[in-house]
């Protein structure tokens, strides 16, 4: 047998066979999330070498080219997104000062925070997330503060971020703030309570106002000073980013709705564990809601908490999506699509709550053209499934990101 030459030994490691083949995902049940949301069996996906998907639909009409990769799985969906997060910000080990970097309490308003600033893509939750499916997340900031930072979305695959636009899908996705209690100050700071905390926003809000107008009086070519805080709050006059507003008691909801009529801005509802009392109101706004984590602790703020808002919400017609969310105790992160499947237990149809982790996340925080579906054009992110991903005893089997296999980890 002639031996290989030395080149041929060198260069091996180099390009291992698999490294750079095209994935073909085949799965006995595929949700490609799009259209009337049904399922199509035996259905295959083809992942380009741009990272984008090219085709889907059955064997029959998608045959798998020569030299594709084959991962086979019972059941396959788009990659996961939570729609609202801290994970990369809040860490394994919570411990302050090392790995807490979700909630800056030195001051009630600081909109100039920035997530992409704090953010560990290489905290073993971004990780463990990741090996569960999600592969997108719209984390930052948490509540807890009047307006406590910014937030930003991006691929669980990314470990550090260099460039913003490059390694981000937003890096500057919405403003996070809080009403009620949650958001006041602690140690006698203020706000310390809902009145001080409107007036504190209202007055900020006007400042910005009066700041957007003086850009505009600008002559050409000139340029204004920066100002961090103002700047940052003027993307959400301007329309530009969305203020994702934390509100759990009815009183708190409707205050929001408030400021929004009044300012003008584009708003997110997140938590809104009171929401079923003010359902016609949000929909006559037109405002969409991030649903509090169904497997949250009913207390306090969030004591009339029900795990059939989702149900309620679908039924009234509010776009909605299902979130992880954030709490201060260990652990720091949740499966987002376990909080879907509590929520079909408790009358939202299978289908929809699917949605509600893929395409309706995706569209409510402006991605969809991107990820959510199975679709050809959009970045190939799939999660592989041993069964229905709404079973806590279902793994997920193989990660998908940009068309790479990310995970091959039984979860």
């Amino acid at each position: 047998m002639k031996a290989p030459s030395l080149l041929a030994v060198l260069l091996l490691p180099l390009c291992p066979a698999s490294a750079h083949a095209q994935v073909a995902v085949q799965a006995e049940m595929l949700y490609p999330m799009t259209g009337d949301l049904r399922p199509i069996e035996n259905g295959v996906v083809l992942c380009g070498k741009n990272g984008r998907i090219e085709k889907v639909g059955p064997p029959g009409e998608v045959p798998i080219p020569e030299g594709y990769r084959i991962l086979k799985a019972k059941v396959a969906t788009p990659g996961f997104i939570d729609a609202h997060a801290t994970v990369g910000l809040s860490g394994i080990l919570n411990i302050d000062r090392q790995d807490q970097e979700q909630l800056e309490k030195s001051a009630p308003i600081q909109p100039e925070l920035r997530a992409i600033d704090a953010y560990n893509g290489r905290d073993p939750l971004v990780k463990w997330v990741r090996e569960l499916g999600i592969t997108t997340v719209h984390t930052g900031h948490a509540p807890g503060a009047l307006m406590a930072g910014q937030t930003m979305i991006l691929k669980t695959n990314v470990t550090a971020i260099t460039n913003a636009e490059k390694d981000t899908l937003r890096p500057f996705a919405m403003v996070a703030g809080t009403l009620g209690p949650d958001g006041f100050g602690g140690g006698g700071k203020s706000p310390g309570s809902r009145a001080k905390s409107l007036a504190m926003l209202r007055e900020q809000l006007f400042k910005v106002q009066g700041h957007v107008r003086k850009r505009k009086k600008l002559e050409e070519g000139e340029t204004a000073e920066p100002d961090l805080r103002l700047d940052a709050l003027a993307e959400v006059l301007e329309g530009k980013v969305p203020l994702l507003i934390t509100a759990q008691r009815h009183h708190d909801i409707a205050a929001a709705l408030r400021l929004q009529k009044e300012f003008g801005f584009r708003l997110v509802l997140d938590g809104a564990s009171e929401a079923y009392l003010l359902l016609e109101e949000i929909k006559k706004a037109g405002v969409p809601v991030l649903v509090h984590p169904t497997m949250a602790r009913p207390y306090g703020e969030r004591e009339n908490m029900t795990f059939t808002l989702a149900a309620r919400l679908h039924a009234a017609g509010i776009p909605f999506a299902f979130q992880s969310g954030y709490e201060g105790y260990v652990p720091k992160t949740r499966v987002v699509h376990f909080e879907a499947a509590l929520a079909v237990a408790y009358g939202l149809p299978h289908e929809i709550a699917l949605a509600g982790c893929t395409s309706a996340a995706a569209r409510l925080l402006g991605i969809a053209d991107r990820v959510g579906s199975l679709q050809p054009g959009l970045e190939a992110d799939l999660a592989l499934f041993d069964g229905d991903p709404l079973e806590t005893v279902t793994h997920c089997t193989g990660v998908v990101i940009n068309g790479v296999v990310v995970s091959e980890e039984v979860k």
